[in-house]
């Protein structure tokens, strides 16, 4: 019986190369993973238990031994020919595309591919002869290909799904001006919603700081504690929610704060709202399918307001909020005004909204407002 092939004894010096070859996350997936095949040897592990935790077969980490045995590291680096970097074929970036956009494979005992990963399963299968890390990271970057969270989606179960949202798309192409509204239609259109419910809580957030002491160079004074927040906290003096309506063509952001959102507040911001233009000028309200925004059988106040006072009420689909426009004015209101707050009045929290307000009325064309706003606008 033939005896296992186990590497030949190595010294502490060339024990901790090879460890350093392992941990290293840049270089060769080549190298990386002959040098793991050799540590792994060192350790006692034979052929077979070696090829199991490589993913790799019996023979060739028997030859990846072998050739260390016999030429020491320089086996472990691939012998390349001269000039310049490889080149790979649209057939191959295609297929590392491919293989990046899916899913490991069920034998695989990972749910999700890394660069290192990926770049060894790409050599393994044969799919290119060679990749480093980073690499394979500009590869995928120049095919438009990322690493990102995966997110959530809800999908709408109303089944007048696609009526609502073409005049929603409707509205919004008048207010945008790309078309003129028809006979009957508004000729302005208004995205509302309520933002909250708002606690005296502390908000994470962004701040600037000194550098900690670390960082911080010897002749340099002592920083200044930084501010924190509070760990620990009671809600104590209840919520407050923000009633908010987005004109599209003026893009001005309008808002009330209130303790309650019932149907009594809601049709009290109503006029409100229909108070902004004459009442001649028919306008449309975006807005969602919260139940005190609905004329019910029992309570048929916000229809009979609606129809008296020149409004059409355009709701959004079930679960479809994405396409109300003032979404990410929210997004906007959050970043600036809260985030990194710690209130502990609802007059004092209220006072920063209203001041964020019009502060935003007076620069809707701010780079760093329209930044967050655009990218969370996906209507």
């Amino acid at each position: 019986m033939a005896e296992p092939v186990r590497v030949r004894e190595i010294s502490n010096e060339e024990g901790n190369r090879l460890l350093r070859a392992v941990r290293r996350s840049s270089g060769s997936v080549v190298t990386w993973r002959r040098s793991q095949m050799i540590l792994l040897s060192a350790q006692g592990m034979d052929a077979s238990q070696i090829a199991r935790v490589t993913f790799a077969s019996a023979d060739r980490v028997r030859d990846v031994i072998g050739n260390f045995n016999a030429d020491g590291f320089d086996a472990l680096y691939p012998r390349y020919r001269g000039g310049r970097p490889p080149k790979y074929s649209e057939a191959e970036r295609a297929e590392v595309k491919r293989i990046a956009l899916s899913r490991p494979t069920d034998d695989l005992p990972f749910s999700t591919w890394s660069l290192t990963k990926l770049a060894e399963h790409l050599v393994e299968k044969e799919v290119v002869e060679d990749i480093s890390h980073e690499g394979l990271r500009k590869l995928l970057d120049a095919e438009g290909v990322s690493f990102q969270r995966i997110k959530t989606w809800k999908q709408s179960s109303d089944p007048e799904f696609e009526a609502k949202k073409n005049r929603v798309l409707e509205l919004y192409e008048i207010a945008d001006a790309k078309r003129d509204p028809g006979p009957g239609e508004a000729s302005e259109v208004i995205c509302l919603d309520e933002f909250g419910p708002l606690n005296l809580q502390p908000r994470p957030g962004r701040q600037w700081a000194s550098r900690s002491r670390r960082r911080r160079g010897e002749h340099e004074p002592a920083r200044e504690p930084r501010r924190r927040l509070r760990a620990t906290f009671n809600r104590t003096q209840g919520v407050r929610h923000l009633f908010a309506a987005f004109d599209l063509r003026a893009d001005k952001l309008y808002g009330h704060v209130k303790p309650r959102k019932r149907r009594g507040e809601f049709l009290a911001f109503l006029r409100y709202v229909r108070s902004l233009h004459p009442l001649e000028i028919r306008i449309a309200i975006v807005l969602d399918n919260f139940s005190p925004h609905l004329t019910t059988k029992l309570d048929q106040r916000v229809g009979e307001f609606a129809t008296a006072n020149n409004i059409e009420l355009a709701y959004v689909p079930t679960n479809a909020s994405w396409l109300n426009r003032i979404e990410p004015q929210f997004t906007g209101l959050r970043y600036f005004a809260l985030d990194g707050t710690d209130h502990r009045s609802h007059a004092k929290q209220g006072q920063m909204i209203r001041r964020y307000i019009s502060w935003r009325n007076r620069n809707a064309c701010n780079p760093d407002l329209r930044r967050i706003v655009d990218r969370a606008n996906v209507c």
